[in-house]
């Protein structure tokens, strides 16, 4: 794939998101073999959603992922700038309340959750850094962030394997079950191409958030990273 590619103006990744929509959940649910549902289950235990707090679930698509917080007793508030991932959130899950929103500029006073959270979202931000400012701004005092993304496995057979061959294959792999695969050409380049645990951790100081540690899930296919405000 082009280095072009990757240089897609926020209104193109809006429209792929939007094609993808109906059948996301199910891709991604198949493509991972169920260990999505896994890394949902320890992002919900790193935010540590406690009774009456209100948590900003940032990239949300269709709100699965933000659903579990309301088992804690928090409020989760789904905002996404995908219309289409949106809409049919909105049909999946009419008890999550969704927002529109670019999370460079996001729509919301400072200082406003307790909790923020991203699952694979961030590295399709045209701008990480103002996205991580951004989310800094919104959560008060003393409130926590946990990003949850894809990142570099820690073996290095395994890191070649998995960058190499399957991000290579991920296309081919969705085909079977997503609506525009040629969608996924783009999102296996820029897992390829986003920043490893150490980085993302760089990233989010270089944004004011403090002390930030991460956590590697499944030999470090995916990170858990969490700040505080």
């Amino acid at each position: 794939m082009a280095r072009a590619d990757l240089d897609k103006q926020p209104a193109d990744v809006r429209r792929m998101f939007d094609t993808v929509a109906r059948r996301y959940d199910l891709t991604n649910d198949l493509m991972t073999a169920g260990i999505q549902r896994t890394w949902r289950r320890s992002m919900v235990r790193a935010v540590d959603p406690q009774r009456g707090e209100l948590v900003l679930d940032l990239a949300a698509g269709t709100g699965c992922s933000s659903e579990p917080f309301a088992a804690h007793g928090a409020r989760a508030v789904a905002c996404d700038f995908s219309v289409g991932m949106l809409q049919q959130g909105r049909k999946d899950r009419p008890d999550v309340p969704f927002v529109a929103g670019d999370g460079t500029r996001l729509p919301f006073l400072d200082d406003t959750f307790d909790a923020v959270t991203i699952s694979y979202g961030l590295r399709n931000f045209v701008d990480p850094s103002a996205g991580l400012r951004e989310m800094r701004r919104v959560t008060r005092p003393g409130g926590r962030l946990v990003v949850c993304e894809f990142s570099r496995p820690t073996n290095p057979l395994v890191r070649t394997a998995y960058l190499d061959g399957f991000m290579r294959g991920l296309p081919r792999i969705a085909a079977v079950t997503a609506s525009a695969a040629d969608a996924y050409g783009y999102l296996a380049e820029s897992i390829r191409a986003w920043p490893d645990q150490e980085g993302l951790a760089r990233l989010m100081s270089q944004a004011g958030w403090q002390e930030p540690q991460w956590r590697n899930l499944t030999g470090g296919v995916v990170a858990l990273h969490r700040a505080t405000a």
